[in-house]
């Protein structure tokens, strides 16, 4: 599949609409910014980021990738979705946090910059893809040899369709509806398969937990029943 085609428009177009509203902490990108200190700590305890060439794929109004860049990380963070790209560039001139913004795909990102990256983030975007086995293809070939790469998606079970659509869509309104689709969830051993199939080791996976009573996240290790992140690495 050509990095042209492994592009759904109607998913850039979901958040390009949403796109002036990322920075906005009681907008829709609040769990955004609630779990990207749970994100940030998890990448920054199992591959210190300060002085590493960074990635962050799919990075939109770049939550992540500034905090990475104010970790100490050289961060180039990459989208397709052009409004996404202008609120982070118009945010960095407010923060003043360095990061380099380009508009693209993994793979046209690969092609161009093959083994120059120590650290490959891609997350909550792999559900919006048509082919996301070809991004994590592209994540790997972006990689250094035994660089670390991070990727976080949602489960496709039942519990993941109440949890990710039902509750957090319709009954929380934590997301506008329509953000996900349950067939695009993705099942750890999908994912792991997806891992092995581009030569790079699952190291660590754990859950990511909402607890709506306390409206906090944390991270389980022992529960990936709905949202979860893992740590894989490119070896050497």
């Amino acid at each position: 599949m050509t990095s042209e085609a492994n592009v759904d428009p109607a998913e850039i177009a979901k958040f390009e609409a949403l796109a002036s509203r990322w920075w906005d902490r009681n907008s829709e990108f609040k769990p955004l910014h609630d779990i990207n200190p749970l994100r940030a700590n998890y990448i920054d305890r199992h591959s210190p980021v300060a002085g590493q060439r960074l990635v962050d794929v799919g990075c939109g109004g770049g939550i992540l990738a500034e905090a990475m860049a104010q970790r100490g990380a050289r961060v180039t963070g990459i989208d397709m979705g052009e409004a996404p790209l202008a609120v982070a560039k118009l945010h960095q001139l407010e923060s003043g946090v360095e990061v380099d913004y380009r508009q693209g795909t993994a793979e046209d990102l690969a092609a161009e910059q093959a083994g120059s990256f120590d650290i490959v983030c891609c997350l909550e975007m792999l559900e919006h893809v048509p082919d996301p086995g070809a991004v994590i293809k592209a994540c790997a070939d972006m990689a250094r040899p035994g660089a670390a790469l991070y990727f976080s998606t949602i489960n496709r079970n039942p519990k993941a369709f109440l949890f990710a659509i039902v509750g957090a869509e319709h009954i929380l309104q934590l997301l506008p509806a329509g953000t996900h689709e349950y067939e695009k969830f993705i099942k750890p051993s999908e994912l792991a398969g997806w891992l092995r199939d581009a030569g790079l080791v699952l190291e660590d996976m754990t859950g990511l937990i909402y607890n709506p009573i306390t409206r906090s996240y944390r991270l389980n290790p022992r529960d990936v029943s709905v949202n979860y992140l893992v740590h894989a690495v490119k070896p050497a």
